[in-house]
């Protein structure tokens, strides 16, 4: 009997059918698909990198396509420490779990909203959820978000956890120096990187006048270089590079205004660069100005500059601005062919110069570029179109000294 019923026990362990099978790792994680706008500040929406509601999306590992679950499932939002995961890849439930962050005594729950989000289709949206307090407080000083499956949901279905990656939550209070991206026209000046709110830069530049972006802009257009000086060697070349291209994103607005004097009247956009002009009669354009008084016409622009304050206000499309616009092709820009003779009339005198095959036929206040003389000493500066200095289509022109 004892001898049978050993065989019988090597036979059931022998059979396939009886063993225990491992386990195999799940494929399916959660993911957000889109980083996070930052900083973040309490009391803020949290939105992501294009300023839209957050999503969470099931996918597979194996091709990361999203899956299409059987049934609608829902996922827990939470906080994370943000040294969580420690090696940077892989975590189970449980450790997971360990590494969220609850709210601080006598506190608030840290991240209010909606916090059980439905996922359908593979994807759930996240709306209006906001932190009530910063992240200085823990070791890390960062946060995470993350989304696990909630409890019940999934049965028997291994899904990973999604988390953003780790980010600081500052106080609200620090939203009021806040730089703006994109900065505004009417913005104050301190809004532009590398220029800080009661700094040296912010007095420097509110001593001459330099209030807002559109003040900053208008001098860098008209006189880049005083701008410059202004801010001084303080302000390094790589400073400077900055604070530049941060207000050239500035958005322009539909706004143009116009100088109007006996014989001419001069169509200027938000930062004082001419769109077009209209002289004794004859209209021109940034695009066939070769043949008037190009040093008169930047003239007028610096006047115009001088007295910003007293010129007309136009919004948006006028009759007057079609007037100043006929025939204008604002897209399409053609380069000089050969070397064309360039003819300057200035007083009652005539200076004659030669543009380079590569030069184009438009212009703009930049470092000089090339020079030619009158025997009585009068200068030509010309100053070619840069595509990095390049804020809207307008230019300026030839100035001289």
């Amino acid at each position: 009997v004892e001898r049978s019923l050993r065989a019988r026990i090597r036979s059931f362990s022998r059979s396939p059918s009886l063993r225990i099978q491992a386990p195999q790792p799940s494929t399916l994680k959660l993911i957000f698909p889109k980083a996070l706008t930052v900083p973040i500040f309490t009391g803020g929406k949290i939105v992501d990198e294009e300023s839209n509601q957050l999503r969470v999306m099931l996918v597979d590992t194996r091709g990361n396509q999203t899956v299409l679950f059987p049934s609608p499932f829902k996922v827990d939002i939470v906080v994370l420490d943000g040294d969580f995961p420690l090696d940077g890849k892989n975590w189970s439930n449980e450790e997971f779990d360990r590494y969220i962050v609850k709210e601080r005594t006598g506190k608030r729950p840290l991240l209010a909203g909606e916090l059980v989000v439905p996922v359908r289709d593979g994807v759930g949206l996240i709306e209006n959820i906001e932190f009530t307090d910063n992240s200085s407080w823990i070791r890390s000083r960062k946060f995470r978000i993350g989304a696990k499956v909630a409890g019940g949901s999934c049965q028997g279905v291994r899904i990973r956890e999604a988390m953003t990656e780790a980010f600081v939550v500052k106080d609200h209070r620090g939203e009021l120096y806040k730089k703006h991206h994109p900065p505004t026209l009417g913005d104050e000046v301190w809004r532009l990187e590398k220029i800080g709110k009661d700094g040296v830069f912010h007095k420097r530049l509110a001593s001459e006048g330099v209030h807002t972006v559109q003040d900053f802009l208008k001098m860098w257009v008209v006189d880049h270089a005083k701008l410059r000086t202004i801010l001084g060697p303080a302000m390094s070349e790589k400073m400077w590079n900055v604070t530049v291209k941060h207000a050239k994103t500035c958005v322009m607005g539909n706004k143009h205004y116009v100088f109007r004097g006996p014989d001419y009247k001069v169509l200027l956009n938000p930062i004082c660069q001419l769109v077009n002009a209209e002289i004794n009669g004859s209209i021109y354009t940034t695009h066939n100005l070769s043949d008037i008084n190009r040093a008169y016409l930047e003239n007028l622009v610096r006047k115009a500059y001088a007295n910003w304050c007293s010129l007309e206000e136009i919004e948006g499309i006028s009759d007057e601005i079609g007037l100043l616009t006929q025939g204008d092709h604002p897209n399409h820009q053609q380069p000089m062919v050969g070397s064309s003779q360039y003819k300057v009339y200035m007083t009652d005198r005539l200076i004659e110069g030669y543009i380079a095959n590569e030069m184009q036929a438009n212009w703009e206040i930049s470092p000089i570029y090339f020079n030619t003389s009158s025997e009585n000493g009068v200068r030509l500066n010309m100053f070619p179109s840069n595509s990095d200095d390049d804020l809207t289509s307008p230019k300026s022109f030839i100035t001289w000294g």
